[in-house]
Parts: C-alpha cells; structure tokens; sequence
C-alpha cells in the first residue's frame, strides 16, 4: 500500500490541525511528542513524516514485531502502547510553540495521565518536557519525579530534524525503557 502523501496545499491546510490520541486506559507506554507535524496534520497519523525515525526506533527497540506504517498506528494498543501529544496543534516546526502552549499542554497531559493510568509516559523530546513540566535540569532517561503511579522517561526526539541522535541511538534509548518494563 502505497501511504498518502499531501501535496503543499495540504500541508499548508494542516496548521493548528489536531489529531486524536491513539490510547486507552493501561497501557504499558504512552508515548508523547511534542506536537504532530503539518504532515501528521494532513494525514492524520502520528510520527507520519517520512525520515521520522519514531516507527523504525520503535521496531529496532523490540517494542514492536515489526516496523509499522503511521496509518496503521491503532496497532499499537494491541502491544499495549498509545500515543499522545504535549501541545496538540499540528505546527510546521516545534519551535513555533511557545512557552505558554507547553506548560498548558504539561498540565493538560498530566490530568491525561492521572484519566488513563499508563504504567510509562515517555516524553520524545528533553527541551519540551523540560519547558512543560518545570524541570530545566532534566536529561534523558527514567525521570525522578513520576505522575501518580505513572513513571515519566524522557526520549530523544525522532524527528529527523534532531542531528544531536542517530537511529541507533535512538533505538538504543527506546531499548532502554523497553528492557526496564520486562
């Protein structure tokens, strides 16, 4: 099958688009982005930038059998795993959020947390989470401060746009939260 690719138009049209969450209540990782892409926006899918490197981290980790699509997404929930946003306006680029939409979108996703009860909420990017939650010391890793009963990891961002990690760095932090949930 052949994925849907959006034209300019379509793109443009997806600025401030929103997408559902794919979750459920208990699931073993909630993964949480930033905020979807204007790709994402236009396709409805999570991650659905090509050269994104959320689904082949995912796959590579060992989280899931093997590398899925963005469209086939609701997958996920039969592994135990969903996927959320801390600002939920598609958006060309991160960094036109400001600091206001993270921390509302921080205060937004923990009263998420506390309706759904994940076992794990990941956090794919350090400077969002360090923003939306107040902790500017923050590195990547299982994090002291957990939400209720929910702990919280930070992951590097899989954007293609993030030069700072490879996908074998990536996958190797993903592994890392994998192997710590077995």
């Amino acid at each position: 099958m052949t994925p849907f690719r959006p034209n300019a138009e379509q793109l443009a049209a997806a600025q401030d688009v929103t997408i559902p969450d794919v979750s459920a209540p208990g699931l073993r990782v909630l993964f949480c982005g930033i905020n979807p892409g204007l790709w994402s926006g236009a396709t409805r899918h999570h991650f659905a930038r090509p050269g994104n490197r959320f689904w082949p981290s995912l796959y590579r980790s060992g989280f899931t059998p093997r590398q899925l699509r963005p469209d086939e997404q609701g997958e996920l929930l039969e592994l135990g795993l969903g996927i959320t946003n801390v600002v939920a306006r598609a958006s060309a680029k991160a960094d036109e959020l400001t600091r206001a939409e993270l921390k509302e979108g921080g205060a937004a996703l923990v009263e998420r947390v506390a309706r759904l009860r994940p076992r794990v909420l990941a956090v794919l990017g350090i400077g969002a989470y360090r923003t939306a939650f107040g902790h500017p010391r923050a590195a990547v890793g299982r994090q002291v401060d957990g939400l209720g009963e929910t702990e919280v990891w930070v992951l590097p961002n899989p954007s293609g746009l993030n030069a700072h990690y490879s996908l074998d760095a990536l996958a190797a932090e993903f592994r890392k939260l994998r192997e710590a949930l077995d």
